[in-house]
């Protein structure tokens, strides 16, 4: 697979990631968590709004891989 096709599929990969990954957060965020306690949302928003960074990173470096000579 060349590099541009790399971008072109992790883009795809990077959006579908980041909106699936937000609905999973927001849905186990609003079953887990009780209702009226602020400071737990806001610790829980925070981490969930952080950690996706880890695959989309991991993702991303994969893009960038220069293409294999052959």
């Amino acid at each position: 697979m060349t590099a541009r096709q790399r971008k072109f599929v992790g883009v795809l990969a990077l959006l579908a990631l980041i909106a699936v990954y937000a609905m999973l957060a927001v849905s186990l965020g609003d079953m887990l968590l009780p209702e009226g306690l602020f400071w737990l949302h806001l610790i829980y928003y925070a981490v969930t709004g952080l950690l996706w960074a880890v695959p989309a990173g991991l993702l991303i470096r994969w893009m960038q891989r220069p293409d294999e000579k052959l």
